[in-house]
């Protein structure tokens, strides 16, 4: 894997099928970070008046422990948004950006607690100077939190596919029998899990026999793990055709064509 220096995080897969992703920028981060603690900082006004009382009462403890559980409590909460909206906080959400593992794979919540922790770092001395100077003459945009996570943060695809029913065209889906579980399906795929997967059934004549087989088992297995289908549905689908399905399920949604 590798990203040049056009703000594109290109990731190649070992079967040999390859997707870009682009960069979030300095500037975009920046006001997603901002709405982030507008919202948290709001937020925290429920505890002010206690903290408050902890530096007034408490002495040099009392500020210590003040700050303690504000510090706590702002990281934990963007923290928690990484880890329950797949890599998003609210500003991201807002400015349309993930964070995400650097090779690709899915968001440990090791890299989350890392990433956000060296935060207090990246802010040295003053307004993200540190981050913001590592981010500026890095080539994938990272700030120190991120390179020590191994993570990076890219803007959102809306993914507009190639003619998806000339790869699909033919084949009988076999999940449409469970609408309520196709909807949660779409749910849990992100947009760049849906592209590699896509990606994958447009070059699969690209790959090798042993590398096309390799390839739609690993895919059909992170899906299988993400909704459980009963196993009629599923039975006799080779994991070419799982995928195919899913794949149908996840664009068909998003043409509009349900």
């Amino acid at each position: 894997m590798n990203a040049s220096r056009t703000a594109t995080l290109q990731i190649a897969t070992p079967e040999g099928v390859s997707f870009s992703l682009p960069l979030a920028g300095p500037f975009t981060r920046a006001v997603a970070f901002f709405i982030d603690f507008v919202a948290i900082m709001a937020a925290m006004n429920v505890i002010a008046p206690i903290l408050r009382a902890m530096q007034l009462l408490g002495g040099d403890t009392g500020v210590g422990l003040a700050i303690l559980i504000q510090f706590v409590c702002m990281e934990g909460a963007r923290m928690a948004m990484e880890l329950l909206w797949r890599g998003q906080t609210l500003g991201k959400k807002v400015m349309g950006l993930r964070v995400m593992d650097e090779s690709g794979l899915k968001l440990r919540p090791s890299q989350v607690v890392v990433r956000n922790l060296l935060r207090f770092v990246d802010m040295l001395p003053l307004f993200y100077a540190v981050g913001g100077l590592v981010s500026l003459f890095n080539s994938r945009s990272q700030r120190l939190g991120d390179l020590a996570a191994g993570t990076v943060v890219v803007r959102t695809i809306k993914t507009t596919p190639p003619d998806v029913a000339s790869v699909l065209a033919g084949k009988y889906n076999s999940l449409r029998d469970h609408p309520h579980l196709e909807a949660r399906l779409r749910q849990k795929v992100g947009p760049e899990e849906a592209q590699v997967a896509l990606n994958a059934l447009v070059r699969r004549e690209e790959l090798t026999p042993q590398a096309r087989i390799t390839l739609f088992e690993n895919l059909a297995t992170h899906f299988r793990e993400l909704v459980k289908f009963p196993e009629e549905t599923i039975h006799g689908l080779s994991d070419e055709q799982y995928v195919r399905n899913v794949v149908e399920t996840i664009f068909r949604r998003r043409k509009g064509t349900d």
